[in-house]
């Protein structure tokens, strides 16, 4: 229409990758390893933008985060090949892994509880392990969200990640957003030490 411009974002528009992770299909949807999706859905309609656009194995979304235009993104690839997704965005768009934060549970914290880190080992979880291979580099930022240990020791852990949440769990799950969402602001804004001092 006369008068009206429509902003086109290109490659050098995204300066963030913010990513999720988890398992696609609705049977994965309210499962431990799937607080990544969740609260990257928070994330979005904070901001008013839906993941909802196929790219890159994933579904994905643009957001104005504090200034810095970023891209959230849900690798559909299932939690093991989720490398596959990662390193596809970040070579479109020329994002190095010091400017990618991935979002993901973490069987060793309690419940609801946030760890930050700016880059590190997989911690024994397979997404970020196929992160780390194919990026070829550790050095993107994390945001850990705890899911609680496994109630016993014989109980399967891959059985444990993918259970479900009680009603006091998936509470305090939902009850972390607003820290998240805080953590993201200052992690997209570079001030990763004050993260770290609010949230860990």
């Amino acid at each position: 229409m006369f008068g009206l411009k429509k902003k086109i974002y290109t490659q050098s528009n995204i300066e963030y990758l913010i990513v999720g992770l988890g398992n696609p299909g609705r049977k994965y949807e309210s499962t431990r390893h799937n607080v990544g999706f969740l609260l990257l859905d928070r994330l979005s309609e904070q901001y008013g933008v839906k993941i909802n656009r196929i790219k890159f194995k994933s579904t994905v979304a643009e957001a104005n985060i504090n200034g810095v235009r970023c891209l959230l993104q849900k690798p559909q690839t299932f939690m093991n090949k989720s490398g596959e997704a990662v390193r596809d965005a970040a070579a479109f768009y020329k994002i190095p892994p010091e400017k990618i934060i991935v979002i993901h549970d973490d069987v060793s914290l309690p419940t609801g509880k946030l760890r930050i880190r700016a880059k590190g080992s997989d911690g024994g979880h397979n997404g970020i392990k196929n992160i780390i291979y194919l990026l070829g580099s550790d050095g993107f930022k994390r945001i850990k969200i705890g899911v609680g240990a496994k109630p016993h020791p014989d109980y399967d852990q891959a059985d444990w990640v993918l259970s479900g949440f009680n009603s006091a769990d998936k509470r305090l799950i939902m009850d972390s957003f607003e820290r998240v969402a805080k953590a993201v602001e200052l992690l997209v804004s570079e001030q990763v030490t004050r993260a770290m001092n609010e949230f860990n």
